[in-house]
């Protein structure tokens, strides 16, 4: 997949972080349990953009942080610089003498990159010393979410276009030099076909396009002269901007240089719209090109384009055979960030045993969920059909019941006879590659791959259908147990084999999940 951050960066990683985990995994150090075994899991809440799903990206961003991930002697330097409000050094040399050996050995497993998921599924499983585990948290979260958040967007775009080629045209819109390049491969997983992105096209292997600006037409005489030299200087990729000035006229000079053109052997390969009324100057621009003889060549459309302008355009019958897709896709315009969130949900005794730990909330939906999660995914002729969220401890019954995580009350039961597909697999392995990652190209042909697996009304834009995915049962009474626990309903001492009184009615009388 290669080594883009150390390619763009060359730093070491120690301090991206946020600075609250440096100060937890002193206070894990002073107790002496830094060391001890603890399990973490990266998810998120809710799919963005109103959408019914998530293509999870970053993977192997993230492996490459966690594989370099260290503190060089400038970062130590300056966390010895730190002081406290007594005015003495914040942290002890002994702590400072730990980091600087500090290397991530926790055992981590993952979804792969273009796989559709939903909400509470764990994307990333951490076990391993709970100082490591802390530390790595921001990093893993700052990939993630951007990348998962991308990948979903150019995947909803690449929907919208109906099977049409989608052009990423971020970098100028990008939040930074990080987000243009994060972006353009996630967007490149999540389904479009090139960039503009020069850089990340060296960088990543991505095939990259474009071709000229307004500026270029303005510093000519006249459009007509502009689109000479245009098609004279790339004869063989010759796509003309038609918009500068009159946009039909604009057409009917790229009319005049495509027959300049065949009379030396080459062909105008198209032109591009880039703002006006899409779909009445694409249909108009069809006609004069056909007319012409043109057929083959191809509109080509930017300007502020989105999945749902995209779909609008296809309804009005707009005659555009090119998307490029710029400041609405690398920015996540409509919702710039994807809620991750990365929980505790087991650490080791001192005799090596794990204890489930869960953060309880005032919203349940916050409330997290105990255990080492695994998420199975069940598909019955070549359809999902549900996702079974459970403890790897307590694997699932043949035929498994799953309950909303938002209302225990909606259920659904997954059967026996249906195919199952474990999500998470191994990654990392004391700092090591378990097996190569997939390459940037396999991970984009999974995206579509998965996406075919749902059904069409989870992947509409508007009110889509809820897909079941939920907790196992038994896993889901555990957590609502431990609520309990914490609450003070339940001895600590003595959990007893309390009826989940959550549930409502018996499971057959529940609304299924799914439903409407």
């Amino acid at each position: 997949m290669g080594e883009l951050l150390q390619k763009l960066y060359r730093v070491s990683w120690g301090l991206l972080t946020d600075f609250y985990e440096i100060t937890m995994a002193y206070g894990y150090w002073k107790a002496g349990i830094a060391d001890r075994r603890a399990a973490f899991h990266l998810i998120f809440r809710q799919n963005p953009f109103g959408g019914g799903f998530t293509v999870a990206c970053g993977l192997a961003t993230a492996v490459e942080f966690l594989q370099a991930y260290r503190f060089s002697g400038e970062d130590l330097e300056y966390l010895a610089s730190l002081k406290g409000g007594d005015g003495r050094p914040l942290f002890e040399r002994a702590f400072l003498d730990y980091l600087s050996t500090l290397r991530i050995t926790a055992q981590v497993d993952a979804v792969p990159e273009g796989t559709v998921v939903f909400p509470h599924e764990p994307l990333l499983r951490v076990i391993g010393p709970l100082a490591q585990c802390q530390l790595i948290e921001s990093g893993l979260l700052n990939i993630v979410n951007f990348q998962t958040l991308i990948a979903t967007k150019a995947a909803r775009v690449v929907l919208a276009a109906r099977g049409q080629p989608v052009l990423e045209f971020g970098l100028r819109r990008a939040q930074g030099i990080d987000g243009a390049i994060s972006a353009t491969r996630a967007a490149y997983i999540g389904g479009c076909v090139a960039t503009s992105n020069t850089l990340a096209g060296r960088l990543l292997g991505i095939p990259v396009r474009g071709t000229h600006a307004h500026s270029w037409v303005m510093c000519f005489d006249s459009e007509l002269e502009a689109f000479r030299a245009f098609a004279r200087t790339l004869p063989a990729n010759c796509i003309l901007l038609v918009d500068t000035y009159q946009t039909l006229e604009g057409v009917r000079h790229a009319v005049q240089v495509a027959h300049e053109l065949a009379a030396s052997g080459y062909r105008l390969v198209g032109i591009r719209l880039d703002s006006g009324d899409l779909a009445y100057l694409s249909q108009e621009a069809r006609k004069i090109l056909d007319q012409a003889g043109l057929t083959d060549a191809v509109i080509v459309a930017s300007n502020d384009l989105d999945e749902r302008i995209i779909a609008s355009l296809h309804e009005q019958g707009a005659k555009i055979d090119v998307w490029g897709v710029g400041t609405r896709l690398v920015t996540a315009y409509d919702e710039p960030a994807l809620g991750g969130v990365y929980k505790l949900t087991a650490v080791a005794d001192a005799q090596g045993q794990w204890v489930d730990k869960v953060k309880v909330s005032e919203q349940a939906v916050k409330s997290s969920t105990p255990g080492i999660l695994q998420v199975r995914r069940y598909i019955r002729n070549g359809e999902a059909i549900g996702d079974a969220i459970f403890d790897e401890r307590y694997p699932p019954a043949a035929e498994c019941v799953i309950v909303d995580p938002a209302d225990a009350t909606r259920r659904k039961t997954l059967p026996a006879d249906a195919q199952t597909e474990d999500l998470l697999i191994p990654v990392l392995r004391d700092g090591q590659l378990v097996s190569p990652l997939p390459s940037l190209e396999e991970a984009r042909q999974r995206t579509q791959k998965q996406l075919a697996l749902f059904h069409p009304a989870i992947k509409r834009f508007i009110n889509p259908h809820a897909y079941p995915a939920g907790l196992e049962l038994t896993l889901h009474e555990r957590k609502f147990r431990a609520i309990l626990r914490q609450r003070g309903f339940i001895p600590a001492e003595n959990p007893g084999n309390l009826q989940d009184s959550s549930a409502g009615p018996p499971t057959a009388g529940s609304q299924p999940m799914g439903s409407s």
